[in-house]
Protein backbone atom coordinates (compact mmCIF):
# COMPACT_ATOMS: atom_id res chain seq x y z
CA UNK A 1 0.00 0.00 0.00
CA UNK A 2 1.57 3.56 -1.07
CA UNK A 3 1.76 5.79 1.64
CA UNK A 4 0.31 8.23 -0.23
CA UNK A 5 -2.30 8.11 -2.59
CA UNK A 6 -4.96 10.31 -4.13
CA UNK A 7 -7.29 9.19 -7.04
CA UNK A 8 -10.17 11.81 -9.24
CA UNK A 9 -9.50 14.59 -6.09
CA UNK A 10 -11.90 17.84 -6.83
CA UNK A 11 -12.17 21.06 -4.99
CA UNK A 12 -14.34 24.02 -5.75
CA UNK A 13 -14.75 27.32 -4.55
CA UNK A 14 -17.82 29.18 -4.62
CA UNK A 15 -18.38 32.91 -4.00
CA UNK A 16 -21.58 35.09 -3.55
CA UNK A 17 -20.58 37.89 -7.03
CA UNK A 18 -17.53 38.35 -8.79
CA UNK A 19 -15.72 41.09 -7.43
CA UNK A 20 -17.08 44.66 -8.61
CA UNK A 21 -13.05 45.38 -9.23
CA UNK A 22 -12.46 41.73 -11.46
CA UNK A 23 -11.66 41.91 -14.68
CA UNK A 24 -11.71 40.12 -18.14
CA UNK A 25 -8.60 38.84 -17.34
CA UNK A 26 -9.32 37.67 -13.64
CA UNK A 27 -11.98 35.70 -14.82
CA UNK A 28 -9.86 34.37 -17.32
CA UNK A 29 -6.58 34.03 -15.14
CA UNK A 30 -8.31 33.07 -11.96
CA UNK A 31 -10.55 30.02 -13.69
CA UNK A 32 -13.91 32.30 -12.57
CA UNK A 33 -16.85 31.62 -14.00
CA UNK A 34 -20.66 32.71 -13.05
CA UNK A 35 -23.83 29.98 -12.02
CA UNK A 36 -26.51 31.86 -11.56
CA UNK A 37 -25.10 34.38 -8.72
CA UNK A 38 -22.60 32.86 -7.92
CA UNK A 39 -18.88 32.97 -8.59
CA UNK A 40 -16.87 29.84 -8.92
CA UNK A 41 -13.28 28.35 -9.40
CA UNK A 42 -12.16 24.88 -9.87
CA UNK A 43 -9.10 25.02 -7.16
CA UNK A 44 -8.83 21.42 -8.47
CA UNK A 45 -9.88 18.73 -11.01
CA UNK A 46 -9.32 15.15 -11.19
CA UNK A 47 -5.63 15.25 -9.90
CA UNK A 48 -4.69 11.38 -8.84
CA UNK A 49 -0.82 10.45 -7.87
CA UNK A 50 0.82 7.89 -5.93
CA UNK A 51 3.42 8.20 -3.83
CA UNK A 52 6.20 5.38 -2.69
CA UNK A 53 7.49 4.95 0.85
CA UNK A 54 10.72 6.94 1.15
CA UNK A 55 10.43 8.88 -2.06
CA UNK A 56 9.94 12.88 -2.46
CA UNK A 57 7.27 14.08 -4.46
CA UNK A 58 7.43 18.05 -5.61
CA UNK A 59 4.46 19.68 -6.47
CA UNK A 60 5.16 22.58 -8.94
CA UNK A 61 2.95 25.03 -11.32
CA UNK A 62 2.33 28.64 -11.21
CA UNK A 63 0.61 30.81 -8.49
CA UNK A 64 -3.17 29.73 -8.68
CA UNK A 65 -2.42 26.41 -10.00
CA UNK A 66 -3.67 24.42 -6.69
CA UNK A 67 -0.47 23.47 -5.25
CA UNK A 68 -1.24 24.85 -1.78
CA UNK A 69 -5.19 23.40 -1.86
CA UNK A 70 -3.62 19.92 -2.84
CA UNK A 71 -1.63 20.02 0.52
CA UNK A 72 -4.17 21.27 2.74
CA UNK A 73 -6.49 18.86 1.58
CA UNK A 74 -3.62 16.42 2.49
CA UNK A 75 -3.08 18.00 5.73
CA UNK A 76 -7.08 17.43 6.77
CA UNK A 77 -7.43 21.26 7.08
CA UNK A 78 -9.66 21.13 4.14
CA UNK A 79 -12.35 18.53 2.34
CA UNK A 80 -12.41 17.59 -0.94
CA UNK A 81 -15.69 17.91 -2.59
CA UNK A 82 -15.28 14.86 -4.36
CA UNK A 83 -11.99 12.39 -4.86
CA UNK A 84 -10.17 9.65 -2.54
CA UNK A 85 -7.36 11.04 -0.24
CA UNK A 86 -5.88 7.92 1.37
CA UNK A 87 -2.89 8.80 3.60
CA UNK A 88 -0.98 5.64 5.83
CA UNK A 89 0.64 6.86 8.43
CA UNK A 90 1.21 10.13 10.96
CA UNK A 91 1.41 13.21 9.10
CA UNK A 92 3.22 16.48 9.63
CA UNK A 93 2.17 19.04 7.92
CA UNK A 94 4.05 22.17 7.51
CA UNK A 95 2.24 25.33 5.97
CA UNK A 96 3.71 28.56 5.17
CA UNK A 97 0.54 30.12 5.78
CA UNK A 98 -1.80 29.96 8.90
CA UNK A 99 0.32 28.28 11.35
CA UNK A 100 -0.80 27.19 14.97
CA UNK A 101 1.98 29.42 16.61
CA UNK A 102 0.38 31.43 18.76
CA UNK A 103 1.94 35.38 18.99
CA UNK A 104 1.70 35.69 22.77
CA UNK A 105 3.52 32.31 23.30
CA UNK A 106 6.77 31.93 23.30
CA UNK A 107 8.78 29.91 20.90
CA UNK A 108 9.06 26.83 24.00
CA UNK A 109 5.66 26.93 24.49
CA UNK A 110 4.78 27.59 20.89
CA UNK A 111 7.04 24.05 20.17
CA UNK A 112 5.49 21.84 23.03
CA UNK A 113 1.60 22.76 21.72
CA UNK A 114 2.82 21.92 18.23
CA UNK A 115 4.40 18.70 19.65
CA UNK A 116 1.19 17.46 21.28
CA UNK A 117 -1.12 18.68 18.08
CA UNK A 118 1.01 16.32 15.90
CA UNK A 119 -0.60 13.43 18.36
CA UNK A 120 2.63 13.28 20.62
CA UNK A 121 1.82 13.02 24.03
CA UNK A 122 2.62 15.25 27.11
CA UNK A 123 5.47 12.79 28.39
CA UNK A 124 6.71 12.30 24.77
CA UNK A 125 6.42 15.71 24.04
CA UNK A 126 8.69 16.76 26.64
CA UNK A 127 11.56 14.60 25.70
CA UNK A 128 11.75 15.65 22.34
CA UNK A 129 10.71 19.80 23.16
CA UNK A 130 14.70 19.82 23.67
CA UNK A 131 16.06 18.36 20.73
CA UNK A 132 13.25 20.50 18.58
CA UNK A 133 14.79 23.31 19.92
CA UNK A 134 18.36 22.49 19.43
CA UNK A 135 17.72 22.09 15.89
CA UNK A 136 16.39 25.54 15.31
CA UNK A 137 19.43 26.64 16.71
CA UNK A 138 17.17 29.46 18.45
CA UNK A 139 17.80 28.58 22.22
CA UNK A 140 18.56 32.30 22.54
CA UNK A 141 15.63 33.42 21.52
CA UNK A 142 13.42 30.20 22.46
CA UNK A 143 11.86 32.09 25.38
CA UNK A 144 10.57 35.34 23.68
CA UNK A 145 6.92 35.58 22.60
CA UNK A 146 6.41 34.24 18.76
CA UNK A 147 5.82 38.00 18.13
CA UNK A 148 9.06 39.10 17.92
CA UNK A 149 10.13 36.45 16.13
CA UNK A 150 10.87 37.30 12.13
CA UNK A 151 8.89 34.69 9.16
CA UNK A 152 12.52 32.85 9.10
CA UNK A 153 12.60 32.13 12.75
CA UNK A 154 9.09 30.76 12.46
CA UNK A 155 10.20 28.95 9.75
CA UNK A 156 12.95 26.97 11.76
CA UNK A 157 11.04 26.02 14.71
CA UNK A 158 7.93 24.36 12.31
CA UNK A 159 10.66 22.17 10.66
CA UNK A 160 12.53 21.77 13.81
CA UNK A 161 9.17 20.46 15.22
CA UNK A 162 8.29 18.42 13.11
CA UNK A 163 11.45 17.11 12.43
CA UNK A 164 12.14 15.43 15.69
CA UNK A 165 9.31 13.35 15.75
CA UNK A 166 10.02 11.58 12.03
CA UNK A 167 6.91 11.59 10.91
CA UNK A 168 5.73 9.05 7.77
CA UNK A 169 4.77 11.56 6.16
CA UNK A 170 5.99 15.50 5.32
CA UNK A 171 4.02 17.60 4.20
CA UNK A 172 5.94 21.34 3.15
CA UNK A 173 4.53 24.12 1.67
CA UNK A 174 7.27 26.73 0.09
CA UNK A 175 8.81 26.90 3.77
CA UNK A 176 11.79 26.17 3.04
CA UNK A 177 12.27 29.27 0.51
CA UNK A 178 12.03 31.71 4.03
CA UNK A 179 15.45 31.82 5.98
CA UNK A 180 19.06 31.35 5.32
CA UNK A 181 20.72 28.96 3.23
CA UNK A 182 23.23 27.51 5.80
CA UNK A 183 19.38 26.19 7.43
CA UNK A 184 18.40 25.43 4.21
CA UNK A 185 20.94 23.26 3.49
CA UNK A 186 20.33 21.38 7.05
CA UNK A 187 16.78 20.93 6.39
CA UNK A 188 17.60 19.17 3.13
CA UNK A 189 20.08 17.34 5.00
CA UNK A 190 16.97 16.11 7.72
CA UNK A 191 14.80 15.52 4.40
CA UNK A 192 17.21 13.24 2.80
CA UNK A 193 17.87 11.42 6.40
CA UNK A 194 14.03 11.12 6.74
CA UNK A 195 13.76 9.52 3.34
CA UNK A 196 16.17 6.79 4.31
CA UNK A 197 14.55 5.76 7.27
CA UNK A 198 11.54 5.53 5.02
CA UNK A 199 9.59 8.51 5.55
CA UNK A 200 7.30 10.17 2.50
CA UNK A 201 7.96 13.31 1.88
CA UNK A 202 5.46 16.04 -0.22
CA UNK A 203 7.07 19.27 -1.53
CA UNK A 204 5.40 21.96 -2.76
CA UNK A 205 7.62 24.83 -4.35
CA UNK A 206 7.92 27.14 -7.07
CA UNK A 207 11.84 25.96 -7.73
CA UNK A 208 11.50 23.39 -10.87
CA UNK A 209 15.34 22.91 -9.98
CA UNK A 210 14.84 22.23 -5.74
CA UNK A 211 12.31 19.78 -7.22
CA UNK A 212 14.70 17.83 -9.78
CA UNK A 213 17.51 18.01 -7.54
CA UNK A 214 15.53 16.63 -4.28
CA UNK A 215 12.53 14.54 -5.16
CA UNK A 216 12.13 11.13 -6.90
CA UNK A 217 8.80 12.05 -8.68
CA UNK A 218 7.11 15.37 -9.54
CA UNK A 219 3.31 16.93 -10.18
CA UNK A 220 2.80 19.64 -12.26
CA UNK A 221 -0.59 21.37 -11.78
CA UNK A 222 -1.74 23.69 -14.17
CA UNK A 223 -5.08 25.60 -13.68
CA UNK A 224 -5.78 22.75 -10.97
CA UNK A 225 -5.46 19.81 -13.63
CA UNK A 226 -2.46 17.60 -13.57
CA UNK A 227 -0.33 18.83 -16.84
CA UNK A 228 2.34 15.78 -15.95
CA UNK A 229 3.08 13.72 -13.39
CA UNK A 230 6.08 10.82 -13.06
CA UNK A 231 9.94 11.39 -12.63
CA UNK A 232 10.98 14.53 -11.77
CA UNK A 233 13.23 14.90 -14.52
CA UNK A 234 11.12 14.61 -17.23
CA UNK A 235 8.32 16.32 -15.59
CA UNK A 236 10.47 19.68 -14.45
CA UNK A 237 12.06 19.75 -18.10
CA UNK A 238 8.46 19.87 -19.66
CA UNK A 239 7.72 22.47 -17.33
CA UNK A 240 10.27 24.64 -17.79
CA UNK A 241 9.57 24.23 -21.48
CA UNK A 242 6.10 25.20 -20.74
CA UNK A 243 7.08 28.29 -19.08
CA UNK A 244 9.87 29.54 -21.38
CA UNK A 245 7.03 29.20 -24.44
CA UNK A 246 4.46 31.37 -22.33
CA UNK A 247 7.50 33.78 -21.58
CA UNK A 248 8.09 34.35 -24.96
CA UNK A 249 4.63 34.45 -26.43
Amino acid sequence: MHPIHVSGLCKRFHFPAIPKQATLKDLVVRRIRVEGQTSVVDALDDVSFEVERGQALGVIGRNGSGKTTLLRILAGIMKADRGEVRLDGSVAPLLSLGTSFHPMLSGRENAYVELLVLGLSRARARELLDDAIAFSELEEFIDAPMRTYSAGMSMRLAFSVAACIEPDILLIDEILAVGDEAFADKCMRRMHDLKRRGATIVLVTHSAQTVEAECERALWLDAGRVAAYGAAGPVTKAYHEAMSTRAAS
